[in-house]
């Protein structure tokens, strides 16, 4: 069975999976008789246990496995959840992401089998149920086939019923039309292992046998039930055949995983007979995944094999999830740009005579609106919640808190706010690290907390909204805030700056100096922090994704810091101008506000050009200057200054020209350019010509 073309299917799926355990591991922890929580977790290992048997990844199987059978036993109220439990669970949640890792970088889950992870999960299962410690089963051994052995009679057959079904009127028909065609009708019904991974493509396997000797006319639950899976481990059908019973059952049976198959000759009928009422066996198992339903048409009746092992690339997962509702509106759009393109092509066909600019220039702005529309619809097919990211940091403060012994709780608001997919890829590590710092630097011992009069149990926050144009995300603590005069110290110590530089430096300034390379405040090295990936990798990632990053904090109370990113990354509005003849683009999202300003009234701090503007003093760039164009032969008078901001730093621009405020699609400059970082990319105008995009953050 070739699985390769599941794959990116089944790493999507397994990460869903193993987050969603990760999730409900830490409410059980909190809740240990929370039953919904305790059915969702054997729910979700079910799954990626079918799963990972579907691929062929047999030790991931394993683990799954046995995971699986501990919340058998405490689902059924054999077992207690423990703390220890609880450790061990997570444990083997890490080694299903090692497994996944793996298999991401070479489609093969590795060869370590996790041996005393297994051996943990088996001991507690042992202790649980009063059992001695036994080695850990393989995986095709469960609770449920071990009952099924103590009820399997001598001959090894099992007690297994034919359950009739309810026939429609046409079925009937259908038998009775068969038997004056001197044919056979079977009705039967097929017990499937209760040990089988992919029972669907079990039953495909029976259907498909069945139809090659005759016709299946009805079947208990219906086709659509038994494809999605939706049935315990027996189904039930009428074949109407020319072979002879013997030869049904043998077919019935070639197909593997099979277990019984109980079959009853049907006569003529008059009228439709009484459905049986039969007990009821054990709730249904749960439902495979997607990735298994795809396979399941597929699969052969012979054992699985494991993925191909040769030089596998990395699978990279590029896929987005989509609301149907917004794909809708992407089509109702698309149509009518069509409509829109065959207005103007009917416009241009036209006899030029009687084509009036007015109706040409009424397509144009249709096209215009379209457009704005599309481009919205795309960027919201784009968005994604920022959930996809920050789910994964409570366990995370759990292991540091259990790591440092420190008590800590993480509080999260606005996991609904999105942000475009490329910014969602790559701030997942830089929240990382502003969480870890928090833990790790931001709170103090819980003794000290207790002196202080705090609470214990520190709180570390993380919250996002939406302003504007941009997302905020707020990374933060009520610890002990940062202690300005020790960074100037270690400032001056490490001849960052010099004792009179920091006479005149504010404390702004001074916390500035936390994101310069390599620049660490731990006072001992840890496995958490000080392994020389400070701050600046935070800041640096942030601003190369046209974001910012600044810090507020209060000695003895907490710090924040707030990071503010664009919403995407692809399509901006702009500010066009003109300098010595080129045109540049800078984003409005960046602009404060456009000034004239006379020559007269710059005026010089330190030796460098500044503007006082309502109370305020802002130093100029002289962007000509800055972008080696040639000065203009003659000074004018005034100025035309676009302010920028950066966060609460303020700059000003000289421009030649203002063009005009236009939306501009963004395109990388790729490896061409790599000698500054002021242009952030370029874009092409409506005449075909290029022009550059000024980076303010850089600027500033």
């Amino acid at each position: 069975m070739d699985t390769s073309q599941y794959l990116e299917i089944f790493i999507d799926e397994t990460k869903e999976h193993l987050q969603n355990l990760n999730e409900q591991l830490l409410v059980l922890e909190k809740e240990p008789d929370n039953a919904d929580t305790i059915n969702e977790i054997f729910r979700a290992a079910h799954s990626l246990k079918g799963m990972a048997g579907t691929m062929g990844y047999k030790r991931m199987q394993r683990l799954t496995h046995d995971t699986e059978n501990v919340f058998s036993e405490i689902r059924n109220g054999k077992m207690k959840v423990s703390a220890n439990l609880i450790d061990t669970l997570f444990q083997s949640l890490d080694a299903l992401e090692e497994y996944l890792e793996n298999i991401q970088q070479t489609a093969d889950e590795g060869t370590d089998d996790h041996e005393p992870i297994i051996k943990q999960l088996n001991e507690i299962l042992a202790s649980g149920t009063g059992e001695a410690s036994k080695a850990a089963p393989a995986p095709t051994s469960t609770p449920t086939e071990e009952k099924k052995k103590e009820s399997t009679p001598e001959n090894g057959k099992f007690s297994r019923k034919y359950k009739s079904m309810k026939l429609e009127e046409h079925e009937i028909t259908a038998i009775n039309e068969a038997y004056k065609k001197n044919m056979k009708v079977f009705g039967m019904t097929v017990y499937v292992q209760e040990t089988c991974i992919l029972k669907a493509a079990r039953a495909f396997l029976v259907f498909k046998a069945l139809e090659e000797i005759g016709e299946i006319i009805v079947s208990e639950p219906k086709v659509q039930d038994i494809e999605d899976e939706r049935f315990e481990f027996d189904f039930s059908l009428y074949l109407i055949t020319e072979a002879d019973e013997g030869k049904v059952e043998k077919v019935v049976k070639s197909v593997s995983e099979i277990e019984e198959v109980v079959l009853e000759k049907i006569e003529k009928m008059e009228t439709a007979p009484e459905e049986k009422v039969e007990e009821k066996v054990e709730p249904q198992e749960p439902q495979q995944t997607q990735a298994a339903a795809q396979a399941a048409p597929q699969a052969a009746p012979t054992k699985q094999t494991a993925p191909a092992k040769q030089a596998a690339k990395p699978v990279v997962n590029r896929t987005v999830r989509v609301d149907i509702e917004k794909l809708d509106a992407l089509m109702n759009q698309v149509s009518e740009l069509i409509i829109a393109k065959n207005s103007l092509v009917s416009l241009s066909s036209a006899d030029s005579a009687n084509v009036s600019m007015q109706g040409f220039h009424e397509q144009i702005e249709y096209l215009e609106r379209i457009t704005t529309n599309l481009h919205e619809s795309v960027m919201k097919v784009r968005m994604v919640p920022i959930e996809s990211v920050v789910s994964r940091f409570p366990r995370m403060i759990r292991d540091i808190s259990k790591k440092l012994d420190k008590k800590m709780e993480l509080y999260m608001t606005g996991e609904d706010t999105e942000l475009d997919r490329t910014v969602i890829d790559e701030i997942g590590d830089p929240l990382m690290h502003l969480l870890r710092n928090s833990a790790d630097h931001g709170l103090e011992s819980n003794e000290a907390r207790v002196q202080r009069g705090k609470p214990e149990t520190g709180s570390i926050f993380l919250n996002a909204y939406q302003e504007g144009n941009n997302v905020i995300i707020e990374v933060g603590d009520d610890g002990n805030g940062i202690d300005v005069e020790n960074v100037k110290n270690k400032g001056i110590e490490r001849g960052i700056i010099t004792a009179e530089q920091a006479e005149t430096m504010s404390d702004k300034d001074i916390i500035g100096l936390l994101f310069l390379p390599s620049f660490s405040m731990a006072k001992k090295v840890s496995d958490l922090s000080g392994r020389g990936v400070g701050l600046d990798v935070v800041k640096s990632k942030i601003e190369s994704l046209g974001g910012d990053v600044e810090v507020k904090t209060k000695l003895g109370e907490g710090t924040t810091f707030v990071i503010r990113l664009p919403l995407t990354l692809a399509i901006i509005q702009a500010l066009m101008v003109e300098l010595g003849g080129e045109k540049y683009a800078i984003s409005l999202g960046n602009i404060q506000t456009i000034e004239e300003v006379a020559v007269s009234d710059i005026k010089y701090v330190q030796a460098k050009e500044v503007i006082h503007i309502r109370g305020m003093v802002i130093p100029i760039i002289r962007l000509d200057q800055v972008l080696d164009i040639g000065p203009r032969e003659e000074e004018p008078g005034n100025l035309t200054v676009v302010i920028i901001k950066k966060g609460d730093k303020l700059a000003g621009l000289v421009v030649d020209n203002l063009i005009g405020q236009q939306e501009i699609v963004i395109k990388s400059l790729g490896k061409y350019i790599n000698n500054t970082k002021i242009i952030s990319g370029a874009t092409i105008l409506g005449d075909g010509e290029v022009a550059l995009i000024l980076d303010a953050n850089v600027l500033i």
